[in-house]
């Protein structure tokens, strides 16, 4: 199987005049326009390669979710019951989300958040995948099936942003042709329309994207699992047992439960590692990645600065630690002789794990994905300033939070001190002397995920052994004993949810989605509540999960600088950025309940306007 290489932008737009250089007193031909290039739209989508530019911009921008530093993942992360923003030195970052987050507050910047980054990547990513559907039919195809292949992709991006920009946003403007002139009068369509459309183009999708492709592309395994999330979040179970079920027994993707790839003669690891190394994770013997984005050390177009994900999500351990004796106790300088900093990176602790992502939510001793090597406490690491060799008794002993009178040694253990998946985290980084976490590719869709939303499927159906059976394949692959059917509720599968997909699921976006069925079905929740749609951004279990499993939120608990970690119940839906309802200026855009200006709402589109 080939690795996709994802290095150009698709060629959209006009090229410039050029006017000719000699002129004479009879010949008028100088005055006709030629074009310096011909990647004009009705030149570049003659050919099928042309549509497909635009799919490659799809796949190079799905990767930027994860990668550079203060990746959107974070923002992702922090609205949710796993982690909260862990920069605790200065006021921006949103932790006191009551106050930071508002229409027209900073929206998209490292020092703050991504939210609006968010909103315009995902109609950017609609942009480009209605370049292609809109046009796909003016080049000429070998067949009917190459032509289907390309729009089957196209979709399969199309609904992959508005999947996100619905459990992100609610009812957003919906747009299905690429769009050539200015347009200033879009109006909201509620979100059950948009998945319903999302759903229809993909059961299209599965039916021509082919079983097998180059990694970084659309397979039909990444189609059926993404169809299986819209059948969730529509209601549609047995749907979503379906579409699941063609990617569970389609024969193509499995489990990994034996050691493989590079790393596989480590008699110190063990599959948990293998399946999260870099130089694994799209080798053809790697059967459970479905759908991945490609990102290598030294390749063309790679994403400047790689993944940096050890800067963002391991502790700031190399600052702020101090040993028992009163000197400071650790440090970032690399080719010690403890050398902790290649080995962990240097961490800022931007995504600051809950005591619940770290703690409670292990239930088993033997899970190979909490066990030493893989998992990384603090007190694994050592005292390694060599400034205190020789005069500090605690050098090159562990760390310890406590002298043994009690007193914290440390000034900062929201930022300083937490426990991580290292097996997860780590990404040898040769490009800084400081490692950050380098080039890697990153999984967007695995299987292990398509086995727990079919068990949520059948928990909503009331099947709890179906359930359990499918959760318990993700469990018992990583060393934990099963569950027996009567433990399963929606709590246990997003328990499983956080101890397997840390990092790789948009935990905000299915956390909402999940409140959005319980308010759909008026199924009780496992805290004996139920939800309506009536009073949704007041009373949801967004907001309950994490007021029950975060150690941070509305507690008092505060930061260096002052600013207290708070959230409301209207956060389960972001707001829709100021700007894009002020450029709207012949339409109205719907704001959301909670944000200034949603006084200002009209009624949003029940139905796809003919065209």
């Amino acid at each position: 199987m080939k690795l996709k290489y994802i290095t150009s932008k698709p060629a959209i737009c006009i090229g410039t005049l050029l006017l000719g250089a000699t002129l004479t007193s009879c010949d008028k031909s100088w005055l006709e326009p030629k074009p310096l290039s011909f990647f004009a739209p009705e030149n570049t989508f003659n050919d099928p390669s042309g549509l497909r530019a635009t799919l490659v911009a799809c796949e190079r921008n799905l990767r930027i979710e994860w990668y550079g530093d203060s990746p959107p993942m974070v923002t992702e992360s922090i609205f949710s019951d796993i982690a909260v923003e862990g920069t605790t030195d200065k006021s921006g970052p949103a932790q006191n989300m009551d106050l930071q987050i508002t229409p027209d507050a900073q929206l998209n910047h490292g020092d703050y958040n991504k939210i609006g980054w968010y909103w315009m990547e995902g109609y950017r990513g609609i942009k480009y995948a209605n370049a292609a559907i809109t046009r796909i039919d003016q080049p000429t195809y070998k067949s009917e099936q190459e032509k289907n292949q390309i729009l089957g992709a196209a979709y399969f991006h199309r609904a992959m942003r508005y999947y996100r920009l619905t459990h992100q946003f609610g009812d957003v403007p919906l747009i299905l042709e690429e769009v050539n002139t200015p347009k200033l009068d879009y109006s909201s369509t509620k979100r059950e329309v948009i998945l319903k459309k999302m759903k229809e183009d993909l059961e299209f999708a599965e039916k021509w994207v082919p079983v097998v492709a180059d990694k970084g592309t659309v397979n039909r395994g990444s189609v059926s699992h993404l169809l299986t999330k819209i059948n969730l979040a529509l209601g549609l179970f047995d749907d979503a047992i379906k579409s699941a079920s063609n990617v569970i027994d389609g024969g193509q993707h499995s489990l990994m439960r034996n050691r493989f790839g590079a790393t596989q003669g480590d008699v110190t690891k063990n599959v948990i590692w293998d399946l999260h190394r870099p130089e694994n994770k799209a080798i053809a013997a790697n059967r459970e990645g479905l759908m991945l984005v490609i990102d290598r050390l030294l390749m063309e177009g790679n994403y400047d600065g790689g993944i940096q994900i050890m800067r963002n999500t391991v502790p700031f351990w190399h600052n702020n630690i101090n040993t028992p004796a009163g000197n400071r106790g650790t440090i970032d300088t690399p080719n010690l002789e403890f050398n902790q900093v290649n080995e962990f990176g240097r961490g800022i602790g931007r995504v600051r794990p809950t005591w619940y992502s770290t703690h409670s939510v292990w239930d088993d001793p033997k899970d190979l994905r909490h066990a030493p090597g893989n998992w990384m406490r603090m007190q694994d690491l050592v005292y390694n300033n060599p400034a205190i060799k020789g005069r500090d008794e605690f050098y090159g002993k562990k760390l310890q939070l406590r002298t043994n009178a009690g007193a914290v040694l440390t000034i900062d253990t929201i930022r300083c001190w937490f426990d991580w998946p290292h097996y997860k985290l780590f990404i040898p980084d040769p490009e800084r002397v400081q490692a950050a976490g380098g080039h890697t590719d990153w999984y967007v869709f695995r299987l292990a995920e398509t086995y727990l939303l079919r068990a949520e499927a059948h928990f909503w159906k009331g099947d709890l052994a179906s359930a359990a059976n499918d959760l318990n394949q993700v469990r018992t692959r990583a060393g934990a004993s099963p569950l027996t059917a009567d433990k399963i509720n929606i709590g246990t599968i997003l328990d499983e949810r956080a101890r397997e997909l840390y990092f790789e699921e948009p935990r905000k976006t299915e956390l909402t989605r999940i409140a959005y069925i319980l308010a759909q079905t008026g199924k009780p929740a496992y805290n004996g509540k139920t939800y309506s749609l009536a009073n949704f951004s007041d009373n949801n279990f967004f907001f309950d999960r994490i007021m029950e499993k975060s150690n941070f939120y509305n507690k008092g608990v505060k930061t260096r600088h002052g600013d207290e970690y708070k959230m409301s119940p209207y956060h389960v839906l972001w707001p829709i950025p100021q700007s894009a309802i002020d450029g709207n200026s012949k339409g109205i855009i719907n704001q959301n309940k909670g944000y200034a200006g949603f006084e200002r709402n009209i009624p949003p589109l029940t139905s796809i306007p003919s065209k």
